[in-house]
């Protein structure tokens, strides 16, 4: 990575790191360039700084924002669908902006919904004081305001079919887990593979279980991982982190990752603990989450929790406080 964390990867794709205000400080953007434009794929948050790197990086490719021809997005989390509308209002007429349709619904509970009494109702079944959800729900409301201005139009596109990005032919594979409709992108000429935030080095993409999601995200993100394991890429291109060089490695190291974790999860029941609150407080360091990281770790719980209780290991009581409990 160059030190303004713009770096050529291929002579046609260019990575930009843009800058998040989190503990996980940054996400990869990528540029792809073709003989009519480029394609964008991911923008960041919308926040001063992205804007800044943005312009810097532009600024080295000596391009504007009429030279993307199209943005196109992995998934719908804030820190990469964020600026997409953003890049839409910097042009006369609007790029277009592709989501993958799985991510459509998603997407528009998430960002049409004004009110978060639902979030906040789902963490409280959670086992969290209302003190922390208080807070816990101000840090999603303020997230998604770096979200604003919205894509005045969006595409949708499909896994199992192929895009073109530049030069290249990608082929769109579902990718479920950390994002419901997530698609990564596969150049099977060149085995490159854009593969969002299902596969990350050194951190684990963090796998929910959100009030808006579809069921048992860990169990279909372990059997992607499983499927996607023997696909014969030379390199891939992650959403976080650094580039993966071994991606049948990493794969197994995230699944063998999951399956310890589920191990863990279990055990916070000899100790007594019932609620996913508990059993987060159990398997995170929860005296160095921020407002924010705590959601993730609540439903990354709930996911590992509901699978359990897929493998008949648990039962789950809904009462107004969920509960759960050893299958006997």
């Amino acid at each position: 990575m160059s030190d303004n964390g713009i770096k050529h990867i291929t002579d046609d794709i260019v990575q930009v790191r843009i800058p998040l205000p989190y503990a996980l400080n940054h996400v990869n953007c990528y540029l792809v360039q073709g003989s009519d434009g480029w394609t964008m794929v991911d923008s960041g948050l919308h926040t001063e700084p992205a804007k800044s790197q943005w312009k810097t990086a532009f600024d080295q490719l000596d391009i504007t924002a009429g030279d993307i021809t199209q943005i196109i997005l992995t998934h719908m989390h804030p820190d990469h669908f964020g600026m997409a509308g953003w890049w839409q209002a910097q042009v006369e007429t609007p790029m277009p902006v592709y989501l993958p349709r799985g991510e459509k619904h998603t997407a528009d509970m998430f960002y049409g919904v004004e009110d978060v009494t639902d979030y906040h109702a789902w963490l409280l079944s959670c086992g969290m004081s209302r003190e922390i959800t208080d807070n816990v729900a101000q840090a999603f409301t303020s997230t998604r305001n770096l979200t604003k201005p919205y894509p005045i139009k969006q595409d949708y596109i499909d896994a199992g079919g192929t895009i073109r990005m530049g030069e290249r032919d990608f082929q769109m594979i579902h990718a479920p887990g950390h994002s419901d409709g997530q698609i990564i992108f596969y150049d099977e000429a060149d085995k490159l593979l854009l593969c969002g935030d299902h596969v990350l080095m050194k951190i684990t993409p963090n796998i929910g279980l959100w009030p808006h999601s579809d069921g048992n995200p860990l169990g279909n993100f372990i059997a992607s991982l499983e499927s996607l394991a023997e696909l014969d890429v030379r390199l891939a291109l992650p959403g976080h982190r650094w580039l993966i060089e071994d991606w049948r490695g990493r794969v197994k190291e995230l699944i063998a990752h999951h399956e310890h974790r589920l191990q863990i999860t279990l055990s916070a029941f000899d100790e007594g603990h019932e609620t996913v609150y508990d059993v987060a407080t159990h398997v995170f360091p929860i005296d160095r989450f921020t407002p924010h990281e705590w959601r993730f770790a609540m439903a990354e719980t709930l996911a590992h929790l509901d699978l359990l209780e897929r493998q008949g290991k648990l039962t789950h009581v809904k009462e107004d406080v969920w509960r759960y409990q050893i299958s006997s």
